[in-house]
């Protein structure tokens, strides 16, 4: 499943028509932003992750930060902290307040939506994001889990889990820190 699946479908639509009752818009325009600004901000967190830094960063935050909360919970996406978070991501995603401008206002000629609410929705948009990429390793975690827990025979749970606690995140880790 494709991050912006795992948002749109999160909690039956409910992230997307919280964005759209914040900023006024229809749930159809909602998924247009995110159809926009989902796979630019997956992009960006791919180049990112190609420096040792920037792997090392995604995966601490992958496995300390909760950002699945906001899919679960899309009540939390009015707080001032999911716009702090989203700001912090959307600088280690990408780099400067110029790239973003430039990201709303491609999607803003795309959708024909304002570019300033795709400007204020692209930090609620970051931690979606995140969140959607935390909920996905967790559903591996726990295909790892089940696996070991049938027998251990699937060879790549094995790898994956390398210290057999269930978690990959810290495994990923620890492989990417050898790797680098």
């Amino acid at each position: 499943m494709s991050l912006l699946e795992t948002i749109l479908g999160a909690g039956g639509g409910a992230p997307v028509e919280k964005l759209g009752s914040q900023f006024g818009l229809k749930d159809d325009q909602v998924g247009s932003i995110l159809k926009q600004l989902v796979p630019a901000l997956n992009a960006g967190v791919k180049r990112n992750t190609k420096s040792p830094d920037g792997l090392a960063s995604l995966l601490g935050a992958l496995a300390k930060r909760d950002h699945d909360r906001y899919l679960d919970d899309p009540n939390l996406l009015e707080r001032d902290d999911a716009v702090n978070e989203g700001n912090g991501i959307l600088g280690h995603i990408l780099g400067s307040k110029d790239v973003s401008r430039q990201l709303a206002g491609r999607a803003s000629s795309e959708t024909g939506i304002d570019s300033g609410i795709i400007k204020k929705m692209l930090p609620l948009v970051a931690t979606m994001v995140m969140g959607s990429m935390r909920k996905q390793t967790r559903q591996l975690g726990a295909t790892v889990e089940e696996a070991r827990q049938k027998g251990g025979g699937n060879p790549l749970a094995s790898f994956l889990d390398a210290d057999g606690d269930g978690s990959i995140v810290d495994d990923l880790f620890g492989m990417a820190k050898k790797f680098f």
